[in-house]
């Protein structure tokens, strides 16, 4: 298929380099990616990307796709490549009855939100309501919820998927099961996704606590949290952020612009059980400064949509950790101190509850077992500071080393991060049954195989 061609068969608009908005439309998230696609191309349904497919192939061009654009590596995008940008396909719609939800492959998480909300429904997803719902699902999907509901990959019941010869097929339990398996938490590129279908879970009324303290306190807080992982209701989930403090009223004083351990608390509000166990947490190691209050889930989930905005640099590592030692804890808090970025941030959080009750043939998501989770976010504006926010992320995780778990989550995972295993044997098989040639760039652990 020539250009005129692709003219003729697509309905959504066509982006060339030199075109009018070129480089709005080609910008992604993170400030520190500046690629130069071949095209951009915006479908508005699965014939378009289908059209764009076998564009690319002709040409013989790679294919990116962006979903939200928000992975940290910049991976939806790549120089004189075609980038299928999903973002004219966010529409979800809602069977409350069925408990499900369909969400076009650019949804993002806060579309999903705001359509399931209004019948107290949910999908367990990520943090940021700006994230992209395929990327984050495809990758896995930590989030408030997950703990209690599983991760953002296990309820995906199905999927529309454009593959690399533009046919289009549907992944489902009865049809592509092997496609649907992967898309399910293996982070590959196999396709494009154009619409999904969700699983979606009850969602009442959300306690949220947050309690402050100063770092010399931080360790007596987390070693608490160690001990309260053992007792832990699966309705409750546990955020420890190192950062900087604001400047806001409720700030102590003293506080103010320094670095500081944020402990948050969510559970379900209207379950007296897990009420009084979210209060257990501080009574030993008493906060500087602390909050609650009742809000709704998609309150909750809006919560951090303006802490992460477009455009600033970004780079993060992570890690799967064995247990909050006291060495561990040492490491954390030199790493706060040392923290060169007021933006940043360390978070810390305990895992399992629902993600290990999956049976994990059921999907490719590989540490479902990883008791601890880390990630240093390193977050800044200035390029000139790009050496020093990077080797502070790379030195807080590398500083922990003789504790991680096996593996890394492939969400965060840098560009160039090669500590990840290959994963499921399966995986090489899957990609050269769907995409013999690779045509779809971007992921790291899901090449071609020989087969």
């Amino acid at each position: 298929m020539d250009t005129a061609a692709l003219r003729a068969a697509f309905t959504g608009p066509l982006i060339f380099p030199g075109d009018p908005g070129y480089d709005e439309a080609r910008r992604i998230w993170n400030g520190m990616h500046d690629r130069r696609p071949a095209l951009i191309a915006r479908p508005l349904g699965a014939a378009d990307a289908s059209a764009a497919i076998r564009y690319a192939s002709g040409a013989g061009l790679p294919v990116t796709v962006r979903g939200g654009g928000h992975n940290v590596a910049g991976t939806s995008i790549a120089d004189e490549a075609v980038l299928i940008d999903l973002s004219l396909l966010r529409e979800v719609t809602v069977d409350p009855e069925a408990e499900t939800a369909e969400a076009g492959g650019g949804a993002l998480l806060k579309d999903v939100d705001s359509a399931t909300a209004p019948h107290d429904l949910g999908c367990p997803s990520g943090v940021v309501g700006h994230t992209g719902l395929a990327g984050l699902a495809i990758g896995g999907g930590y989030g408030w919820i997950t703990r209690k509901w599983g991760l953002t990959c296990d309820h995906i019941l199905g999927a529309e998927v454009v593959l690399a010869d533009g046919s289009i097929v549907q992944a489902s339990e009865t049809e592509h099961q092997d496609l649907l398996w992967a898309l399910r938490g293996s982070a590959g590129n196999f396709g494009v996704v154009t619409r999904f279908t969700l699983r979606l879970r009850p969602v009442g009324p959300i306690l949220y606590r947050t309690a402050l303290y100063p770092l010399k306190d931080a360790p007596a807080a987390l070693r608490a949290f160690r001990e309260f992982t053992v007792k832990q209701s699966d309705d409750l989930r546990v955020f420890g952020s190192f950062q900087f403090a604001g400047d806001g009223e409720a700030i102590p004083a003293e506080l103010r612009g320094e670095p500081i351990l944020e402990l948050a608390v969510a559970c379900s509000a209207d379950v007296p059980e897990s009420v009084a166990q979210s209060a257990e947490i501080y009574a030993s190691v008493p906060p500087a400064a602390q909050a609650e209050e009742t809000i709704s889930y998609y309150d909750l989930q809006s919560k951090l949509n303006e802490a992460a905005p477009a455009g600033r640099r970004y780079f993060t590592k992570a890690c799967y950790l064995t247990d909050l030692t006291d060495g561990v804890l040492e490491r954390i808090v030199e790493a706060a101190r040392a923290n060169p970025s007021g933006l940043s941030s360390i978070d810390v959080e305990y895992l399992r509850g629902a993600i290990t009750d999956v049976d994990p043939a059921g999907s490719a998501f590989p540490h479902r077992e990883a008791p601890f989770f880390l990630a240093a976010w390193a977050s800044w504006t200035d390029p000139a500071h790009d050496g020093e926010n990077i080797a502070w992320s790379r030195g807080t995780v590398a500083s922990l080393k003789e504790w991680h778990y096996e593996g890394s989550y492939a969400n965060y995972a840098p560009e160039d991060d090669e500590s990840a295993p290959a994963g499921d044997p399966r995986l090489p098989r899957v990609k050269h049954t769907y995409d013999p040639g690779n045509l779809f760039r971007g992921e790291r652990h899901a090449a071609p195989a020989d087969v």
